[in-house]
């Protein structure tokens, strides 16, 4: 192939992109609408949303231009794994939906979705342990729940509020085992 025509074939593809919005720095830019699109499609109550963002969160290159803040300090001063349950995750995307929607200037008219995302996530979670000391784990959750819903933040979760839960899930163990 000649160069003129590798040239003209190139510039006559570049010229298809453009048109098609492809190849234009205008068509990469994402706009508020696409952004609040997606932030609030990633942010809903069930697993399916839930299961988006934390794909999303593994493979964040084709979301870069959207600009989300990942940044998460997980459960706060609150432990992420209380009693061995791993509510890590779910803290993490409690951050990014408080983080994102705050940034956006929408976070007083999404904040109770968002608690109440952050209850859904918790209580998945503790469909997946026995059922022994799942008792135990939505205790926790619950508790992690009020806590954001009245203050905004898991650190008002109190050590007495894991030591019930601990109590529960302890006097579950032993009733299991007696029956065992």
């Amino acid at each position: 192939m000649s160069r003129r025509l590798a040239t003209t074939l190139a510039a006559g593809m570049i010229a298809l992109l453009t048109m098609l919005g492809l190849a234009s720095p205008a068509a990469a830019a994402v706009s508020t609408q696409q952004k609040l699109s997606v932030l609030s499609s990633w942010t809903q109550t069930s697993a399916s949303s839930y299961n988006a963002w934390n794909s999303a969160r593994l493979n964040r290159t084709p979301w870069v231009e959207y600009g989300f803040d990942w940044s998460t300090d997980y459960c706060s001063s609150s432990p992420d794994n209380p009693l061995g349950f791993s509510f890590n995750l779910s803290c993490y995307r409690h951050d990014f939906g408080y983080r994102n929607h705050k940034a956006m200037g929408i976070f007083s008219a999404n904040k109770s979705r968002l608690d109440s995302a952050f209850y859904a996530d918790l209580k998945r979670v503790c469909a997946t342990y026995n059922a022994v000391v799942r008792p135990a784990c939505y205790s926790l959750a619950w508790t992690y729940y009020q806590a954001v819903s009245v203050f905004g933040s898991v650190a008002a979760v109190q050590q007495s509020d894991i030591d019930r839960a601990a109590r529960m899930k302890a006097d579950a163990e032993r009733r299991a085992a007696a029956r065992s």
